[in-house]
Protein backbone atom coordinates (compact mmCIF):
# COMPACT_ATOMS: atom_id res chain seq x y z
CA UNK A 1 0.00 0.00 0.00
CA UNK A 2 2.58 2.52 1.16
CA UNK A 3 4.64 1.28 -2.31
CA UNK A 4 1.28 2.30 -4.59
CA UNK A 5 1.11 5.76 -2.49
CA UNK A 6 4.69 6.60 -3.20
CA UNK A 7 3.98 5.55 -6.55
CA UNK A 8 1.24 7.94 -6.96
CA UNK A 9 2.71 10.81 -5.55
CA UNK A 10 5.85 10.30 -8.13
CA UNK A 11 3.57 10.16 -10.72
CA UNK A 12 1.27 13.10 -9.51
CA UNK A 13 4.73 15.16 -9.07
CA UNK A 14 5.69 14.43 -12.50
CA UNK A 15 2.82 15.34 -14.12
CA UNK A 16 2.28 18.91 -12.13
CA UNK A 17 5.83 19.32 -12.82
CA UNK A 18 5.06 18.94 -16.82
CA UNK A 19 2.17 21.17 -16.58
CA UNK A 20 4.24 24.01 -14.85
CA UNK A 21 6.93 23.53 -17.36
CA UNK A 22 3.73 24.44 -20.46
CA UNK A 23 2.66 26.98 -18.58
CA UNK A 24 5.95 28.66 -18.28
CA UNK A 25 6.60 27.97 -21.78
CA UNK A 26 3.01 29.38 -22.86
CA UNK A 27 3.42 32.41 -20.83
CA UNK A 28 6.42 32.99 -23.08
CA UNK A 29 5.49 32.50 -26.29
CA UNK A 30 1.62 32.66 -26.84
CA UNK A 31 2.31 36.12 -28.12
CA UNK A 32 3.69 34.36 -30.90
CA UNK A 33 0.94 33.54 -33.88
CA UNK A 34 1.37 29.64 -35.53
CA UNK A 35 3.87 31.53 -38.00
CA UNK A 36 6.12 32.80 -36.06
CA UNK A 37 5.04 36.49 -35.69
CA UNK A 38 4.69 39.20 -33.03
CA UNK A 39 1.00 39.54 -32.05
CA UNK A 40 1.03 43.16 -31.40
CA UNK A 41 -2.55 45.34 -30.72
CA UNK A 42 -3.04 48.51 -31.79
CA UNK A 43 -5.30 51.14 -30.41
CA UNK A 44 -6.26 52.67 -33.86
CA UNK A 45 -5.47 53.24 -37.34
CA UNK A 46 -1.99 55.32 -37.02
CA UNK A 47 -0.69 53.30 -34.69
CA UNK A 48 -1.59 50.31 -37.15
CA UNK A 49 0.15 52.17 -39.92
CA UNK A 50 2.98 53.28 -38.64
CA UNK A 51 3.11 49.29 -36.82
CA UNK A 52 2.83 47.91 -40.24
CA UNK A 53 5.11 49.75 -41.79
CA UNK A 54 8.09 49.32 -39.00
CA UNK A 55 7.50 45.13 -38.41
CA UNK A 56 6.21 44.38 -41.68
CA UNK A 57 5.95 40.68 -42.33
CA UNK A 58 7.18 40.32 -38.92
CA UNK A 59 4.07 41.28 -36.68
CA UNK A 60 0.63 40.00 -36.93
CA UNK A 61 -1.52 43.44 -35.84
CA UNK A 62 -4.81 43.69 -34.55
CA UNK A 63 -6.49 46.64 -34.06
CA UNK A 64 -9.01 47.69 -30.98
CA UNK A 65 -10.88 50.78 -32.21
CA UNK A 66 -12.40 49.49 -35.76
CA UNK A 67 -12.53 52.10 -38.31
CA UNK A 68 -15.77 54.45 -38.74
CA UNK A 69 -15.73 54.56 -34.70
CA UNK A 70 -14.62 57.87 -32.99
CA UNK A 71 -11.71 57.38 -31.08
CA UNK A 72 -12.83 59.81 -28.27
CA UNK A 73 -15.96 57.70 -27.63
CA UNK A 74 -15.27 53.97 -28.06
CA UNK A 75 -15.64 51.94 -24.72
CA UNK A 76 -13.69 48.87 -24.76
CA UNK A 77 -15.07 44.93 -24.68
CA UNK A 78 -14.89 42.08 -23.73
CA UNK A 79 -13.43 40.72 -26.91
CA UNK A 80 -10.62 43.46 -27.17
CA UNK A 81 -9.58 42.20 -23.55
CA UNK A 82 -9.34 38.79 -24.69
CA UNK A 83 -6.77 40.18 -27.68
CA UNK A 84 -5.11 42.44 -25.06
CA UNK A 85 -4.26 39.03 -22.70
CA UNK A 86 -3.12 37.41 -26.07
CA UNK A 87 -0.65 40.42 -27.36
CA UNK A 88 3.16 40.43 -26.64
CA UNK A 89 3.07 44.46 -27.45
CA UNK A 90 0.61 46.88 -27.24
CA UNK A 91 0.42 50.08 -28.53
CA UNK A 92 -1.63 53.06 -28.05
CA UNK A 93 -1.24 56.92 -28.58
CA UNK A 94 -2.05 58.09 -25.50
CA UNK A 95 -2.84 61.89 -24.13
CA UNK A 96 -6.62 61.10 -23.51
CA UNK A 97 -6.85 59.56 -27.31
CA UNK A 98 -7.50 56.09 -25.48
CA UNK A 99 -8.79 56.97 -21.64
CA UNK A 100 -9.37 53.33 -21.49
CA UNK A 101 -6.41 51.79 -22.44
CA UNK A 102 -4.84 51.62 -18.54
CA UNK A 103 -7.54 50.19 -17.25
CA UNK A 104 -7.80 47.40 -19.68
CA UNK A 105 -4.01 46.90 -19.23
CA UNK A 106 -4.25 46.43 -15.62
CA UNK A 107 -7.46 44.21 -15.73
CA UNK A 108 -5.68 41.43 -18.13
CA UNK A 109 -3.55 38.81 -16.74
CA UNK A 110 -0.62 39.21 -19.10
CA UNK A 111 2.47 39.50 -17.62
CA UNK A 112 4.59 39.61 -20.45
CA UNK A 113 2.77 42.75 -22.24
CA UNK A 114 4.87 45.50 -23.33
CA UNK A 115 3.28 48.49 -23.59
CA UNK A 116 4.06 51.17 -25.74
CA UNK A 117 2.49 54.79 -25.54
CA UNK A 118 3.82 55.90 -28.97
CA UNK A 119 3.58 59.43 -28.13
CA UNK A 120 6.06 59.41 -25.35
CA UNK A 121 9.12 62.09 -26.17
CA UNK A 122 6.90 64.11 -28.39
CA UNK A 123 7.10 68.11 -28.23
CA UNK A 124 3.56 68.73 -26.86
CA UNK A 125 1.28 71.33 -27.77
CA UNK A 126 -0.90 72.29 -24.79
CA UNK A 127 -4.62 72.78 -25.28
CA UNK A 128 -5.94 76.21 -24.68
CA UNK A 129 -9.64 74.65 -23.55
CA UNK A 130 -10.90 74.45 -19.72
CA UNK A 131 -13.60 71.58 -20.00
CA UNK A 132 -11.24 69.84 -22.25
CA UNK A 133 -8.11 69.83 -20.16
CA UNK A 134 -10.49 68.62 -17.32
CA UNK A 135 -11.75 65.57 -19.04
CA UNK A 136 -9.11 64.95 -21.42
CA UNK A 137 -5.85 66.08 -20.16
CA UNK A 138 -3.91 69.51 -20.53
CA UNK A 139 -2.31 68.30 -24.28
CA UNK A 140 -3.41 68.12 -27.61
CA UNK A 141 -3.33 64.22 -28.45
CA UNK A 142 -3.41 64.56 -31.87
CA UNK A 143 0.62 63.76 -32.36
CA UNK A 144 0.69 61.42 -35.75
CA UNK A 145 -0.63 64.66 -37.87
CA UNK A 146 2.65 66.21 -37.45
CA UNK A 147 5.38 64.52 -39.87
CA UNK A 148 8.02 65.20 -37.08
CA UNK A 149 5.99 63.28 -34.39
CA UNK A 150 5.39 60.66 -36.50
CA UNK A 151 8.93 60.07 -36.64
CA UNK A 152 8.87 59.99 -32.97
CA UNK A 153 6.20 57.77 -32.77
CA UNK A 154 7.59 55.17 -35.11
CA UNK A 155 11.07 55.22 -33.28
CA UNK A 156 9.24 54.32 -30.26
CA UNK A 157 7.60 51.13 -31.76
CA UNK A 158 10.64 50.39 -33.66
CA UNK A 159 12.76 50.70 -29.95
CA UNK A 160 9.82 48.03 -28.85
CA UNK A 161 10.04 45.66 -31.74
CA UNK A 162 13.78 45.66 -31.32
CA UNK A 163 13.37 44.62 -27.60
CA UNK A 164 11.06 42.38 -28.11
CA UNK A 165 12.20 40.50 -31.26
CA UNK A 166 15.76 41.34 -30.79
CA UNK A 167 16.76 38.77 -33.64
CA UNK A 168 14.98 40.99 -35.75
CA UNK A 169 16.74 44.30 -34.80
CA UNK A 170 18.03 45.12 -38.61
CA UNK A 171 15.17 44.25 -40.65
CA UNK A 172 13.09 46.73 -37.81
CA UNK A 173 16.07 49.26 -38.46
CA UNK A 174 15.91 49.33 -41.81
CA UNK A 175 12.33 49.15 -42.00
CA UNK A 176 12.30 52.38 -39.91
CA UNK A 177 14.98 54.16 -41.58
CA UNK A 178 13.03 53.88 -44.99
CA UNK A 179 9.72 55.07 -43.41
CA UNK A 180 11.45 58.05 -41.77
CA UNK A 181 13.24 59.20 -45.10
CA UNK A 182 9.56 58.78 -46.90
CA UNK A 183 8.64 61.17 -43.68
CA UNK A 184 11.49 63.29 -44.57
CA UNK A 185 11.06 63.69 -48.04
CA UNK A 186 6.83 64.60 -47.54
CA UNK A 187 7.93 67.46 -45.09
CA UNK A 188 10.71 68.91 -47.02
CA UNK A 189 8.36 69.06 -50.09
CA UNK A 190 5.77 70.98 -48.78
CA UNK A 191 8.00 73.01 -46.44
CA UNK A 192 9.46 75.47 -49.00
CA UNK A 193 5.90 75.74 -50.70
CA UNK A 194 3.98 77.12 -47.12
CA UNK A 195 7.20 79.12 -46.79
CA UNK A 196 6.85 81.31 -49.52
CA UNK A 197 3.17 81.88 -48.44
CA UNK A 198 2.05 85.43 -47.19
CA UNK A 199 -1.78 83.64 -46.33
CA UNK A 200 -1.35 80.31 -43.95
CA UNK A 201 -4.76 80.55 -42.55
CA UNK A 202 -7.09 77.89 -43.20
CA UNK A 203 -10.52 76.56 -41.87
CA UNK A 204 -11.45 72.52 -40.26
CA UNK A 205 -14.32 71.39 -38.65
CA UNK A 206 -12.37 70.46 -35.45
CA UNK A 207 -8.82 71.63 -33.96
CA UNK A 208 -7.08 68.26 -34.74
CA UNK A 209 -4.48 70.04 -37.02
CA UNK A 210 -1.89 72.16 -34.68
CA UNK A 211 1.06 69.68 -34.70
CA UNK A 212 0.44 70.02 -38.57
CA UNK A 213 0.14 73.34 -38.66
CA UNK A 214 3.37 74.05 -36.22
CA UNK A 215 5.30 72.05 -39.05
CA UNK A 216 4.92 74.20 -41.47
CA UNK A 217 3.82 77.51 -39.99
CA UNK A 218 0.17 77.43 -40.37
CA UNK A 219 -2.85 78.54 -38.35
CA UNK A 220 -6.11 76.61 -37.85
CA UNK A 221 -9.25 78.00 -36.85
CA UNK A 222 -12.16 75.41 -36.17
CA UNK A 223 -15.60 74.45 -35.99
CA UNK A 224 -15.07 72.35 -33.32
CA UNK A 225 -12.50 71.87 -30.01
CA UNK A 226 -9.88 69.29 -29.72
CA UNK A 227 -11.87 66.54 -29.03
CA UNK A 228 -14.31 67.37 -31.81
CA UNK A 229 -17.25 68.26 -28.58
CA UNK A 230 -20.10 70.70 -28.35
CA UNK A 231 -21.72 72.53 -30.79
CA UNK A 232 -20.68 76.74 -31.87
CA UNK A 233 -22.42 78.75 -30.19
CA UNK A 234 -23.72 82.14 -32.53
CA UNK A 235 -21.03 84.02 -31.28
CA UNK A 236 -18.50 81.46 -32.65
CA UNK A 237 -20.03 81.59 -36.23
CA UNK A 238 -19.72 85.04 -36.17
CA UNK A 239 -16.32 85.01 -35.09
CA UNK A 240 -15.42 82.49 -37.76
CA UNK A 241 -17.55 83.91 -40.51
CA UNK A 242 -15.19 86.93 -39.80
CA UNK A 243 -11.92 85.55 -39.60
CA UNK A 244 -12.88 83.36 -42.80
CA UNK A 245 -13.96 86.72 -44.36
CA UNK A 246 -10.37 88.34 -43.50
CA UNK A 247 -8.42 85.55 -44.51
CA UNK A 248 -10.17 85.21 -47.73
CA UNK A 249 -11.04 81.66 -46.96
CA UNK A 250 -12.86 79.62 -49.72
CA UNK A 251 -12.51 76.52 -48.81
CA UNK A 252 -14.02 75.02 -45.18
CA UNK A 253 -12.18 71.42 -44.47
CA UNK A 254 -14.67 68.71 -42.67
CA UNK A 255 -13.48 65.30 -41.63
CA UNK A 256 -15.24 62.01 -41.91
CA UNK A 257 -15.93 61.20 -37.72
CA UNK A 258 -17.16 64.49 -37.60
CA UNK A 259 -20.59 66.26 -38.31
CA UNK A 260 -20.34 68.26 -41.27
CA UNK A 261 -23.62 70.15 -40.52
CA UNK A 262 -21.92 73.28 -39.23
CA UNK A 263 -18.97 73.25 -41.71
CA UNK A 264 -21.61 73.69 -43.96
CA UNK A 265 -23.49 76.06 -42.95
CA UNK A 266 -20.24 78.37 -42.30
CA UNK A 267 -19.28 77.69 -45.93
CA UNK A 268 -22.27 78.52 -47.33
CA UNK A 269 -22.31 81.54 -45.53
CA UNK A 270 -18.52 82.62 -46.77
CA UNK A 271 -19.68 81.43 -50.02
CA UNK A 272 -16.87 79.09 -49.92
CA UNK A 273 -16.58 75.35 -50.90
CA UNK A 274 -16.72 72.22 -48.19
CA UNK A 275 -13.74 69.51 -49.02
CA UNK A 276 -13.07 66.13 -47.55
CA UNK A 277 -9.80 66.37 -44.88
CA UNK A 278 -8.09 63.27 -43.69
CA UNK A 279 -7.85 63.32 -40.00
CA UNK A 280 -6.36 59.19 -40.34
CA UNK A 281 -8.23 58.18 -37.54
CA UNK A 282 -9.77 56.04 -39.23
CA UNK A 283 -8.84 54.59 -42.88
CA UNK A 284 -10.01 56.35 -45.24
CA UNK A 285 -10.85 56.19 -49.05
CA UNK A 286 -7.96 53.33 -48.92
CA UNK A 287 -4.79 55.56 -48.85
CA UNK A 288 -2.15 54.72 -46.49
CA UNK A 289 -1.00 57.44 -43.85
CA UNK A 290 1.56 59.16 -46.66
CA UNK A 291 -0.77 59.55 -48.93
CA UNK A 292 -3.45 61.12 -46.60
CA UNK A 293 -0.72 63.34 -45.28
CA UNK A 294 0.50 64.36 -48.71
CA UNK A 295 -3.20 65.27 -49.85
CA UNK A 296 -4.02 66.85 -46.79
CA UNK A 297 -1.30 69.10 -47.28
CA UNK A 298 -1.76 69.55 -51.33
CA UNK A 299 -4.91 70.46 -50.24
CA UNK A 300 -4.25 72.78 -47.86
CA UNK A 301 -1.49 74.54 -49.69
CA UNK A 302 -4.17 74.74 -53.15
CA UNK A 303 -6.83 76.46 -50.51
CA UNK A 304 -4.48 79.39 -49.73
CA UNK A 305 -3.06 80.45 -52.88
CA UNK A 306 -6.30 80.43 -54.42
Amino acid sequence: MNKKICGLLIILIIIFSFSGCTKSEEDKVKAVDSSGKIVVSVSFNPILEFTKAIGGDKVEVHTIIPDGTEPHDFEIKAKDLKTLSKSRIFIYNGLGMEPWAQKAIDSIDNKNLTVVVASDKCDLIKSTEIDAIKEHGQYDPHTWLSLKMAKIEALNIKDALVKVDPSNKEYYENNYLSFSNSLDNLYNEYKGKFDKLHNKNFVTGHAAFAYLCRDFGLEQSSVENVFNEGEPTPKKIEELVEYCSKNNVKIVFVEELASPKVSETLAKEINAKVKKIYTIESKEDNKSYLESMKENLNDIYESLVQ
